[in-house]
Parts: C-alpha cells; structure tokens; sequence
C-alpha cells in the first residue's frame, strides 16, 4: 500500500549520488589528479589507484561519520594508505588530496534528471536544501559548478554544523535554520543508514533513491516498521508523484 500524500514545504537534499554524479565525478578528478602528479611512471595503472584509493576513502569517511577520526587524519591517511599499498613514492599525501579537491568542483555531472526536477519542485514553491557530509568548501564549489545553485536555498555540511549524517545535531540545525516544521519535510538521498535512518531517527520523512544494486532488501521490509514515511524512488523524477 502507498502512503497517503502528504503536504511538505520543505525539501532536503543529499549532495553526493543523489544530485551531483559523485561516482562519474570523482572518477575524473582522481583521473585529472593522477595524471598531474606522473604516478603512471611508477608502474602503477589508474584503474589500480582508483580501487585502492576507494576503499581507503570509503572506510575512513565511515569512521569520520562515527567521529573516529578527524577531518585532518582523513584527507591525509586516505592518500597515505593508498601510496603505502601501491608503493608509490615521493609524492605528498596531502599536496595529491589538495589538487585532488581543486579537480572535484570542476566535473559537473549530474544524476539523470536533476535540473528537471528541482525546476518543477521551485515552480511550485517548495523550500529546497541540501544536507551534505562533504567538505564545506568544495560541497559549495560543487553546487555552483554544476548549475544546482539557483535552486537551492540552505546548504549544510557536517564540517560547518560538526556532526555528520546521521547525526541527529545536523537534521536539527537544518530544521531550525529554515524555519521548517519535522511534519512538513522531506529528507531526499541514497544512503539507508545515513541519508534515510538519520532523518527519520530526528523525526521527518525520507524518500529512499534506490540507484545501487547493492541495496539490502531487508531495508525495505524493516522499513514498515519505522514510524515516519519512506518512500522509495528508483529515479529521481518519481519525487514528482509525492510532492
């Protein structure tokens, strides 16, 4: 059975794989960045790079989420670790995660069908935000570059609010910085544990963006359990049905 329609005012959004191609993105930054820094002449294939250093980066924003490691430790130890299981010498972890940053804002994929989307949702007067894990600095750099900027009202990092997804201090100072209501919003994103469990462990809504294969079925049948609405979309477009 579908959930009843309900009236939002205020739509929140997760920034990366939700609006902004994450995966296509950083693909090209990290391919730019390799490139720049001659690491091919150490016998090592992108490709190569690009696994390792996922799975670094992957494992290190987890512990980041669970305040395990700070933001300093994460930009260095996830080059770090990649160069000490590559054996990749001379090259500064930190100086490969700075051009690596500098690369990020200026691929500008997005998810299929986000201008579309946020235009029909501005047009009728929704309040549109983003509530994003990443860096401050670039998660703005981003919005600007791809074209999302004219859409968006509020954008809030973990970095500026110092707790990440899904932190309940970070849905809190969203809710209150808008001036929105838990009852009229509607948390939008990819990730069940942090995007969707979060906002509704605060107290609002969530539609579930199923784009991974990966996805745990178990998640959808432990979902009728929670209090608040999940609705699941596998694209994007399928916001356009609730709200």
């Amino acid at each position: 059975m579908k959930p009843k329609k309900k009236r939002y005012t205020h739509i929140f959004f997760d920034l990366d794989n939700t609006l902004w191609d994450f995966k296509q993105n950083s693909f090209y930054a990290m391919q730019s960045s390799f490139q720049l820094f001659n690491i091919e002449t150490q016998n090592v294939e992108f490709e190569k790079f690009f696994e390792v250093y996922s799975k670094h980066n992957h494992s290190l924003w987890s512990e980041y989420r669970k305040k395990k490691v700070s933001k300093k430790e994460l930009i260095r130890l996830r080059f770090k670790k990649s160069f000490d299981e590559l054996d990749i010498k001379g090259i500064d972890p930190e100086l490969m995660n700075t051009c690596y940053l500098n690369e990020m804002p200026k691929q500008y994929y997005l998810k299929e069908g986000v201008l579309e989307l946020l235009e029909y949702l501005k047009n009728k007067r929704y309040k549109l935000n983003i509530v994003t894990n990443g860096f401050t600095e670039v998660q703005h750099k981003k919005v600007e570059s791809s074209g999302l900027k004219p859409f968006i009202n509020k954008i809030f990092t973990s970095e500026e609010v110092k707790t990440p997804k899904p932190g309940r201090e970070i849905f809190e100072y969203a809710i209150k910085s808008t001036n929105a209501r838990k009852t009229n919003s509607l948390m939008v994103g990819d990730d069940w544990e942090v995007d969707v469990l979060g906002a509704i462990g605060f107290g609002i809504d969530a539609a579930y963006f199923v784009n991974s294969k990966k996805v745990k079925l178990e998640h959808l049948k432990n979902s009728q359990k929670l209090k608040n609405v999940i609705y699941k979309i596998g694209e994007l477009n399928q916001l356009q049905s609730i709200l």
